[in-house]
Order: C-alpha cells, then structure tokens, then sequence
C-alpha cells in the first residue's frame, strides 16, 4: 500500500463522507466532480478496498471508509493547526486562534469578550466554534476550549473561571400572566421548556429535579439557544444561565428549590504556552468568563489575569 498519499486525498475523501455524493464534495472543496472521483478512486486503489458504493440517495460508506473516518479527520485538525501556527509568525500577538465553547456560551458570552481582545490585538483572527461536542484540545481540532467539566487530561493547561449557576426562569410577561408557581406540584401545571432526546448528561442532571423528563415538557427542543429564545419569547418556564437571566431581566422560579451549579474552564494545549496568540486569547476568555459569573458584562473586565497552570485533575465529567 503507498505510503506517501497526498492530504488532498483524504480531504476529498472526507467531503464525500459529509455531502454524500462527488459533486457535493466537488462544490465543497472548489475542485470538479471528476477531480473527486479520481481521488477517491486512488484512495481505494491504494487501500484495496471500496470506500463508497452507490444508491439512489448518493454515496454511501462502506465499513472500510467509516473506519478511516477517525484517522482522516485527526489529519484535518493537524493540517488546519499547522495553517494556524504558519499564520501567527511575526512580532506581537497576531495569526488565528480556533476556540469553541458550548452554543449559549459561544453565542450569549463570548461576542463581547472577543470583541475587546480584537480591540486590544487587531492582528489576531479568531474562529469561534460554538457547538456543544467537544471539540478535541489535544487533537488540535480547535486551541482553546471553554468546558463545563473538570478536564481530565494531563497534557492541558487549564483555568478554571468559576462556577455558573442555572435555574428555572420565565419572562415577566408570563409570569405576570400566568403567575409564578411556589411548588414543584404547581410548576408542573406551567408550560415546560425541555429537551426532545435524552442524553447521559441530561439523565445526571435530572436525578436531582426528577419531574424534570420529556413527557413533561410542552416545548421539546434540543437546542440550548432555542429554549433559551422560547423562555425570551414568554412561551413557559426553562432551565437558564443566570448570569443571561439577570441581562434578560427573567423572573426566577422556585430559587430555593431548584439550582444547579457547573464548573467552567478554559483549556488549552500545554505546547501552546509559548503562543503569544493562544495565550493572549486564553486569559482574555479567563477574565471575561470570570467577570460574565461575577454578574458583570462579559466585557473583559474582571480580576487580573493569572499564569495558566497545567492541569493535573484526573476526574472526567459530562459536560453542557
């Protein structure tokens, strides 16, 4: 088997697998749809295997190609992070830093906070992902990440920015209209804002508000910014950040009863360290995730920044 496959292969092997078809991978990648297929065809000629066959919904992947699914994306990351770091040469703090963060940080949080980075350093580009899957630090698919979890590898450097607090909350329209339940027997008459599909973290959680399950939902959404614009839209009563409930001015529900607390933290690879770039962006997110829990305005202000230390936490959590 040849050992010396060009990346190009492997990048057009991946958009097969995400769009489906050549063509769709041809549009994907600004190549044409025979350039596809021929890289396709030296994958499989090199493998000696068939990696898609044919259905009337497209291409479909056989065992083989799901098997090289893992290998060819750690390929992606490396080859995006070593774009990046060829990028970031220079003096000053300058080049791209890739960060992710779970949708409602990623959305509701971190804009302001990126916005008085960029002020402060001009130079650097920042790709912000927010998804709520991990995005692997030390597979390099991003450089810094925001956790609602204890991280758990040891080749990380880690901070922790505090704690931040959820509870049930409902817009004062609603609760001017419909009243704010004092029990948990009369939330349940309340229109409930919930997820559609249970996930292990959702299961954790729920061991501490039981009634707190699909069936009781009237708004079943999966989307954490969807419930979040259901609650804003005064459709019923869902779990919140608080530090976005104070901003939003929602009225909080059964405070004594229901609160939960998730320890955030900014992660990033310890080879990292010496990056002006990542380090700078790194205690920016420190600072502005401390101030946004403190109840300020996510706007960078907050205690000084301190050296990131590795972190050396062996407990691995779920995570939001």
């Amino acid at each position: 088997m040849a050992t010396d496959l060009s990346w190009e292969l492997y990048r057009t092997f991946l958009a097969v697998l995400t769009e489906g078809s050549l063509s769709g991978a041809a549009r994907a990648l600004g190549i044409t749809q025979p350039t596809a297929g021929r890289h396709v065809a030296a994958l499989e000629t090199a493998f000696g295997q068939t990696l898609f066959t044919r259905s009337q919904s497209g291409l479909l992947p056989t065992e083989a190609a799901l098997s090289l699914r893992g290998y060819a994306q750690s390929l992606q990351s490396t080859a995006a992070a070593l774009a990046r770091a060829a990028a970031s040469h220079g003096a000053g703090v300058r080049g791209v830093v890739r960060v992710s963060a779970s949708d409602i940080i990623g959305v509701e949080v971190l804009p302001p906070v990126i916005a008085e980075l960029r002020r402060a350093h001009p130079a650097l580009i920042v790709e912000l992902v927010p998804t709520n899957r991990i995005q692997d630090v030390l597979q390099r698919e991003v450089d810094i990440a925001v956790r609602m979890a204890t991280p758990a590898q040891e080749a990380l450097i880690a901070r922790k920015a505090g704690d931040i607090e959820l509870g049930l909350y409902a817009h004062a329209d609603y609760a001017a209209a419909c009243g704010n339940p004092a029990t948990l027997a009369e939330l349940a008459s309340h229109p409930l804002i919930g997820f559609d599909q249970l996930t292990p973290f959702l299961r954790e959680a729920g061991k501490k508000l039981p009634m707190w399950r699909r069936e009781a939902f009237a708004l079943r959404t999966d989307s954490d910014l969807a419930q979040l614009a259901l609650i804003r839209a005064g459709c019923g009563i869902g779990f919140c950040q608080s530090g976005l409930a104070r901003r939003d001015a929602l009225v909080r529900v059964l405070p004594d009863v229901v609160a939960l607390k998730f320890q955030t933290w900014v992660v990033m690879h310890e080879d990292l360290r010496s990056s002006p770039r990542c380090t700078a962006a790194f205690d920016a997110l420190v600072r502005g995730l401390q101030a946004y829990i403190a109840g300020d305005d996510a706007n960078g202000a907050g205690s000084p920044s301190r050296s990131p230390r590795k972190s050396t936490n062996t407990r691995k959590r779920g995570s939001m």
